[in-house]
C-alpha cells in the first residue's frame, strides 16, 4: 500500500486538492503573450537567488513573471481561498448551504467604500480605494451587528434580514455616485466592479495571503465549535459553546475577509457559493475538514478562471467575475432545485 492510500480519506482529498492547486497557479505563470516553460520556472527562483548560473529567463520573461504573473497569481490565490473560506464559514453559522458570505452587506458596504473614493478621492482615489473598501466593508457590517443584536444576543435569521436591508441601502449609495461620476470615473468603477485581477502588485497578493494564512489559523479552532452548532444553537450552547461570542467572532473573520477581497479584486460573485458544497461533497460535514479545503478550492477555482479571463479573448481581457457568474449561476440554481424538490 502507498503512503498516500494508507491516509484517511479526508487527507487524501485535502493532499490531492494542494497538487491541484499547485498545478493551477504553475499553469497560471506560465501561459500568456509571453510564454514561460515549467522548465524555465523550476530554475528562475534558483537564479533569481544566485543559487545557479544557468540561463533561464530572458529580461522580457524576467519582467513578466515576477512584475506580473506571479503577483497576479498569488492574489487570485489568496482572494479565491478567502472568499471560499468565508463561504464556509458563513454555511456552516447559517446551516444553510446556499448562504453567501456577502449576506452580512460587507460586499456592498465595500463597492460604497470603493465607489466613493473612486468618485470623491481626487487624485487620491486609486490610493485610497483599497482602504475606502475595506472600511466601508467593516461598517456595514457594524451597522448589521448593531442593529440585529437585542439583549447581548443576534439571531442568525436577524442578521441575515440586517444585511438584506444594509446591502441594500449600500447599493443606492453606490449608484448615485455612479450616476454623479465622469465618464472615465464610470468606467473605472463599472469595471472594478465586476471583478478584475489586473490591479495585482506583491503588496496586495502578501496582504491577502497573510489575512487567509491568519483566518485559516483561527478558524482551526473554531472548527469543533462549528460542528456542534450544526445541531443548533441551543444544543450547541447546552454542550458548552459560547455561541453568541462564536457568532461575533467569525462574522468579525467573514467581514474582513470579504471586505479585503473586494478591495483588492472588485466583486468575484460565487465563489463563496459554490465552493463549500463541493469541499462537503468530498469530505462530509466535518467544519475541521470543510473549512480548508474550501479556502483550496477557492483558490484553485480563481485561478483558473483568472487564467481564462486573461487568455480567451487576448490581448483584450475578460473581467473575472464575470466568468465566475456564469460557473456559478447554473450551479445555485441546481442547488436551489436540490434543495427545494418542489420548485
Amino acid at each position: 500500500m502507498t503512503p498516500l492510500a494508507a491516509l484517511p480519506h479526508a487527507d487524501r482529498v485535502q493532499l490531492v486538492s494542494l497538487a491541484l492547486l499547485v498545478g493551477a497557479l504553475l499553469l497560471a505563470v506560465s501561459l500568456g503573450a509571453v510564454s514561460i516553460s515549467p522548465g524555465q520556472l523550476l530554475v528562475a527562483p534558483l537564479a533569481r537567488l544566485g543559487l545557479s548560473d544557468a540561463p533561464s529567463l530572458t529580461p522580457a520573461q524576467e519582467a513578466v513573471l515576477w512584475a506580473i504573473r506571479l503577483p497576479r497569481a498569488l492574489l487570485a490565490v489568496g482572494v479565491g481561498g478567502a472568499l471560499g473560506l468565508a463561504g464556509a464559514l458563513m454555511q456552516g453559522l447559517t446551516r444553510n448551504p446556499l448562504a453567501d458570505p456577502g449576506l452580512l452587506g460587507v460586499s456592498s458596504g465595500a463597492a460604497l467604500g470603493g465607489a466613493a473614493a473612486t468618485v470623491l478621492g481626487g487624485a487620491w482615489s486609486q490610493v485610497g480605494l483599497p482602504v475606502a473598501a475595506i472600511v466601508g466593508g467593516l461598517l456595514a457590517w457594524g451597522v448589521v451587528m448593531a442593529v440585529a443584536r437585542r439583549d447581548g444576543a443576534a439571531p442568525i435569521s436577524t442578521l441575515l434580514l440586517c444585511g438584506v436591508a444594509v446591502s441594500a441601502l449600500a447599493s443606492s449609495g453606490t449608484g448615485l455616485l455612479l450616476f454623479v461620476a465622469s465618464d472615465e470615473q464610470l468606467r473605472a468603477l463599472t469595471f472594478w466592479t465586476l471583478g478584475s485581477l489586473s490591479g495585482a502588485s506583491w503588496p496586495r497578493a502578501l496582504g491577502v495571503l497573510g489575512a487567509l494564512a491568519v483566518g485559516l489559523l483561527l478558524t482551526a479552532r473554531a472548527a469543533r465549535p462549528l460542528n456542534a452548532l450544526l445541531l443548533g444553537e441551543a444544543e450547541a450552547a447546552q454542550l458548552g459553546v459560547p455561541v453568541e461570542a462564536l457568532k461575533l467572532a467569525l462574522t468579525v473573520l467573514v467581514a474582513a475577509l470579504v471586505g479585503l477581497s473586494v478591495a483588492f479584486s472588485g466583486f468575484i460573485g460565487f465563489i463563496g457559493l459554490v465552493v463549500p458544497p463541493l469541499a462537503r461533497l468530498f469530505v462530509g460535514a466535518d467544519q475541521r475538514q470543510v473549512l480548508p479545503l474550501s479556502a483550496i478550492l477557492g483558490a484553485g477555482l480563481l485561478t483558473l478562471a483568472d487564467l481564462a479571463a486573461r487568455t480567451m479573448v487576448a490581448p483584450a481581457e475578460l473581467p473575472v467575475g464575470v466568468l465566475t457568474a456564469l460557473l456559478g449561476g447554473p450551479f445555485f440554481l441546481l442547488r436551489l432545485r436540490a434543495a427545494s424538490p418542489g420548485v
